[in-house]
């Protein structure tokens, strides 16, 4: 076998991540590298921090991206605020909320599970009622954003109730930053973790976390170290502080933050607002093409994520088929179905640079063409059109 040079090939991402990376952000991750201890690179690591804590909309001084994926943004959460024995109310209304309960117990405390239909929200009503009947329980965690079905679930609410019940709160907002409003602030979420590769539309590899003072107290407070040693924010912390200096830890992916504050600055040159209306509008872009189509949503409508649309996939119609021949003959990512979805339904992305309104016209001529060729039940023609009514009037 001989072994070249890689070059991928060029796809248009429209799947559950990652996303489309815009030529700026690919361009800083070609800047020279530095080490991770210069001073240069440390006034960097303050921009980024603040950056970060525009795009959670918090003042929270423990705000920064773990070097590694929001698998490891997820375990630094759970790792760092609980311990053997402690009482979790954890929601699942798809994939990740299951995650979240394997941390839990990973962590050797003791999951109360909230389950709700997958496509659904989390229902309140089932949480506070969690919480009565549990009141040894310290944390709440539930996903703001499920990428597994798009439902997207009221974290203001969740959050007010966690603390009537004196709970900290845990959310994974993967998918909802950047695209989603979020106030971590203004809502009280305690610690929340996120990716780089969805509605920031930067590289994979980082997960962005921010934890409030409550939270902070309570890790000051634990009485057994972190089990994780590469996650002990005692430790990260100590390269991670403000207090103008930066002691070894490990040694940072230092291009992929040169990338991470490219995205970030291009998020505050949009503005957070404008970002979360963008990604609204071309959703309805999008549904307003797939439904003339004849394709249906499994989210209800007050519920459903903008940038992640799960969508039903019509009968008699090749799941697998569709989407090799959409990336094969068109260069488009499309998700599947995970878990109890898998077969039934499609993942189309709309997140940060993949948002855009010749995303959603490409995605959409080349599902009715694949369909149609297909033999698929679909109207041809009106996709189109409607999604170009919603877009521009």
């Amino acid at each position: 076998m001989t072994i070249t040079t890689f070059n991928p090939p060029v796809r248009t991402l429209m799947g559950p991540g990652p996303s489309d990376v815009h030529p700026r952000v690919l361009s800083a991750l070609a800047r020279p590298t530095i080490g991770h201890l210069d001073p240069s690179f440390s006034t960097m690591m303050d921009e980024v921090k603040t950056l970060l804590q525009y795009a959670f909309q918090t003042d929270n001084q423990l705000t920064f991206p773990v070097s590694a994926p929001g698998s490891a943004g997820m375990e630094t959460c759970f790792a760092n605020l609980l311990e053997a024995g402690d009482s979790v109310i954890v929601c699942q209304n798809g994939v990740f909320g299951g995650r979240m309960k394997e941390n839990v117990e990973r962590c050797g405390a003791i999951a109360t599970m909230v389950e709700d239909e997958w496509g659904k929200a989390v229902d309140p009503q089932k949480v506070e009622d969690a919480l009565k009947a549990h009141p040894e329980a310290s944390v709440l965690a539930f996903v703001h954003a499920e990428t597994s079905t798009g439902a997207l679930s009221d974290a203001k609410t969740l959050c007010a109730l966690a603390h009537q019940y004196n709970c900290l709160t845990i959310v994974d907002a993967v998918t909802s930053v950047g695209g989603s409003e979020l106030r971590v602030d203004d809502w009280g979420i305690d610690a929340i973790y996120s990716g780089t590769q969805k509605c920031l539309s930067c590289v994979p590899g980082l997960s962005p976390v921010s934890f409030s003072e409550r939270a902070q107290e309570r890790i000051k407070q634990r009485k057994e170290r972190v089990q994780s040693w590469f996650l002990d924010l005692s430790l990260v912390m100590g390269y991670w502080g403000n207090d103008g200096g930066r002691s070894y830890h490990h040694t940072a992916p230092v291009n992929s933050l040169y990338a991470l504050h490219e995205s970030l600055l291009m998020l505050k040159e949009e503005g957070l607002e404008n970002a979360w209306a963008r990604h609204s509008m071309l959703h309805q872009a999008l549904k307003a093409g797939l439904e003339a189509m004849g394709l249906s949503f499994i989210v209800p409508e007050g519920s459903r994520l903008a940038q992640l649309n799960a969508v039903t996939i019509p009968s008699n119609v090749d799941d697998a088929v569709v989407r090799k021949r959409l990336l094969h003959e068109y260069d488009l990512e499309i998700g599947a179905g995970l878990g109890s979805l898998a077969g039934k339904v499609w993942r189309i992305g709309l997140m940060g640079q993949s948002a855009s309104a010749s995303n959603v016209m490409f995605c959409l001529a080349s599902l009715e063409s694949v369909l149609n060729d297909m033999g698929a039940t679909i109207n041809t023609g009106v996709a189109l059109p409607a999604a170009q009514k919603a877009t521009f009037g």
